[in-house]
């Protein structure tokens, strides 16, 4: 690597790792917004809430570094052309393409960490992070019970508490318990507490009713027993303990279990196309970052220099690439429905890079306007 190599290639990685940072910093922050409620008011650790909310950071990168790289290239080049720093170089004899070897050198770099982080940290840190949010239904489901809400703990288990003291008492209680297939169960309680045990939390309800609809035998009609106590105790984590045995989400899975998913899972034929697409989508994102760079190469080394046409290639290189961020979401979610579209997944990746590479290059092939001869 020459001089000159090293001097655009030290600008392009210093604006690629500061701009990535920020962005997934702000994304990190703006996503964990829905969190901090859980250390304000309900007493989850400082320390769980950042391991919780940062195993996230492996996806963002995953999906703003083909962003970032554009963004970088496009500005340091643009930059670099305003002040004439391009326009030396190119004084100097060096080719578009010869220019062009430091970006595509760092977007080479996105390529292989896009590939690190799809094809391993981010169904890693994916999964740990549904394993945490079972634990926080599960184990630490007192947490989740705010006062004047229905709060849902499980797919079977409502519980409402009328306010909620310091202490952790809870006053003016209702649990309305479906765990139990056709018989539900409604319970209304003075106070109560949550209380952990070694298999989960439950609530202690204190002077209360407990209703349960049973059915009728023998042609009998449905039948209300209703029961008064003194003391009854509900276990919250029986609503969420079936959940151990859920059905991963596609961002758990490794290509190979997208690819072929296990028969003995059961999956619908509708679930199985959207892993085939999504592998698709995961092997070929990577990819994207090197295109993009192209693209933003052939907007800023192309072309007659203008001492003023800096944001007018800003806005075009800008234009192009919104425009293909917005058609692959659309082919994503097409390919997802119809794996036989699966293949525009690939074009949308390499076809703006190769076309790019071929402007950059001169455009070879395409008819050039003949210069008129000069009159006499």
């Amino acid at each position: 690597m020459t001089r000159i190599d090293r001097y655009i290639f030290r600008q392009l990685a210093g604006g690629l790792l500061a701009v990535t940072a920020g962005l997934a910093a702000l994304v990190w922050l703006t996503q964990s917004l829905r969190f901090i409620e859980l250390v304000l008011d309900r007493g989850l650790s400082l320390t769980v809430f950042i391991e919780l909310t940062s195993l996230m950071l492996p996806g963002f990168i995953a999906v703003i570094l083909p962003i970032t790289t554009f963004v970088v290239v496009l500005f340091v080049y643009v930059r670099m052309n305003s002040d004439r720093e391009l326009v030396v170089m190119r004084a100097a004899g060096l080719s578009p393409l010869r220019l062009a070897r430091p970006a595509i050198s760092l977007a080479l770099i996105s390529v292989a960490v896009g590939y690190m982080l799809n094809m391993w940290l981010v169904p890693l840190s994916h999964g740990a992070f549904r394993m945490w949010q079972f634990e926080i239904r599960n184990q630490m489901a007192a947490i989740l019970l705010q006062e004047g809400v229905f709060s849902s703990i499980g797919n079977e288990l409502t519980v409402y508490a009328r306010s909620r003291e310091r202490d952790g008492t809870l006053r003016g209680i209702l649990v309305h318990d479906q765990r139990e297939p056709g018989a539900p169960v409604t319970i209304i309680a003075e106070q109560g507490r949550i209380t952990t045990t070694p298999l989960g939390p439950r609530v202690l309800l204190i002077n209360g009713v407990r209703e349960q609809m049973e059915a009728g035998r023998n042609g009998q009609p449905p039948r209300l027993n209703t029961l008064s106590f003194a003391e009854n105790s509900v276990d919250l984590a029986r609503a969420t303990r079936q959940e151990e045995v859920r059905a991963r989400d596609s961002r758990e899975r490794s290509i190979p279990e997208l690819l072929d998913p296990d028969p003995a899972e059961g999956l619908r034929p509708r679930d199985v196309a959207r892993f085939y697409g999504e592998a698709h989508q995961r092997m070929s994102a990577p990819l994207t970052a090197l295109s993009y760079a192209l693209v933003a190469l052939a907007v800023a080394l192309t072309g007659q220099f203008r001492r003023h046409g800096g944001g007018l290639r800003l806005a075009a290189g800008i234009g192009i690439t919104v425009g293909l961020l917005a058609l692959g979401l659309t082919i994503g979610n097409l390919a997802t429905r119809e794996n036989a579209f699966v293949w525009l997944i690939w074009a949308h990746a390499l076809v703006p890079g190769i076309v790019a590479l071929w402007w950059m290059i001169g455009a070879p092939g395409l008819p050039r306007p003949r210069p008129r001869p000069a009159s006499a």
